[in-house]
């Protein structure tokens, strides 16, 4: 179905005062999502302690996730970030046989290597595929990397830096190929992007809530593949990563026969809310088409800062970026200052301002960004 995405906008309060450019670092708030918070609080204020309608609003959220990436949600984990999920599941492997090596790449956000580093004094030996003089990292870049010692392929699916995107097809059948497993960090391409974990065939994925998915956060998601979660047991536990939560038994360690053995303590419940309504109105729209629109906006964006001569960094194929574009400056700071000056919010990450889109901007967003970074050019182009 054909979605009026000029009445959708009118769903996002912000967009009436600014340009919004920003989902990449924090999604524009929706009436739907503020809804939630005031239920949260009316929940609280008529019934206070409300753990029936709690646990199933985690359950809502681990269920809509599941929908989303096309998995089980037995496979899903509902977790507190990102950081988390993935050190429950770096305590569950073993690093003291041959298979000791982790491959991540020079694009990773930092909490997807500094996690895996963290791991050294258990045995890990983590490796870094470089970038090639282009700025990107092609598939062929992990050949040389990927072999029989390496257990984890841990690698972002969109630069949080650049806006660049992995081959992670081409990734995945190297590490197949050598008998190591796959971890997608798609936080940065989670809700703008169509992604289906099992076409990818990875087996672990992780993300969060507070961008591209609508939400707020505080909250985020590991997936398990069903043929991994039996062999791996964490040792970051707490009550909700047990068989039997309602249990209350202190005698052993029970993890769940699910994904949720990689969960914690008491669920985000606030979070929750947010995020099931985030979802929702995600799954709604379809992420298939908002994926589309996202490349439309992008590729326009890229092209009108071809014209003004200050080009961006993001590759213009679409199968290697995301939502997000990445233009050099000699002072990205005050650029995204500026730009702010001018009710057009955006971001900066090393030399580059990032012009993060979603389904909720337009062609006028567009050139709201290039019309103000013409007028800016002379004092912030690129060194």
């Amino acid at each position: 179905m054909e979605q009026n995405y000029d009445a959708l906008r009118k769903e996002f309060p912000v967009l009436q005062r600014k340009t919004y450019l920003n989902s990449g670092s924090y999604c524009a708030l929706a009436n739907e999502v503020r809804e939630a918070f005031d239920a949260y609080m009316e929940d609280r204020l008529l019934v206070g302690a409300n753990w029936d309608v709690w646990v199933m609003k985690n359950e809502s959220v681990r269920n809509l996730t599941a929908s989303l990436l096309r998995a089980l949600p037995d496979e899903i984990a509902v977790t507190a970030s990102v950081s988390a999920g993935l050190n429950s599941l770096a305590s569950a492997l073993q690093f003291t046989g041959t298979r000791n090596k982790v491959v991540v790449s020079d694009f990773e956000f930092p909490t997807n290597a500094q996690i895996w580093h963290a791991q050294e004094p258990r045995g890990a030996r983590v490796v870094h595929v470089p970038r090639a003089a282009d700025g990107y990292i092609p598939a062929q870049a992990f050949e040389n990397l990927i072999d029989e010692q390496t257990q984890l392929v841990a690698i972002t699916h969109v630069c949080f830096r650049n806006g660049a995107k992995l081959d992670i097809p081409g990734i995945v059948r190297l590490a197949r190929a050598k008998g190591a497993k796959v971890l997608l960090d798609c936080y940065q391409s989670v809700g703008s992007l169509d992604i289906d974990v099992k076409a990818l065939d990875v087996d672990f994925a992780v993300g969060g809530m507070l961008k591209y998915l609508l939400g707020t956060a505080g909250i985020g998601f590991l997936y398990a593949k069903a043929s991994c979660v039996q062999s791996l047991v964490p040792t970051n536990s707490g009550w909700f990563a047990q068989s039997n939560i309602g249990a209350m038994d202190i005698t052993a360690n029970r993890p769940s026969a699910s994904a949720r053995r990689f969960e914690a303590g008491t669920p985000p419940v606030v979070n929750c809310y947010a995020a099931e309504a985030g979802l929702k109105m995600l799954l709604k729209i379809g992420a298939a088409g908002i994926e589309k629109r996202n490349y439309a906006l992008t590729r326009r964006c890229m092209q009108r800062l071809e014209e003004i001569g200050w080009p961006s960094i993001t590759p213009r194929e679409d199968e290697r970026r995301g939502a997000t574009v990445a233009v050099p400056s000699r002072d990205a700071a005050r650029l995204a200052a500026e730009l702010m000056k001018l009710d057009i919010v955006t971001s900066h990450r090393d030399d580059n301002v990032r012009a993060s889109f979603h389904f909720y901007n337009n062609e006028d967003d567009v050139e709201a960004f290039v019309a103000s970074m013409k007028a800016l050019r002379g004092s912030f182009g690129p060194g």
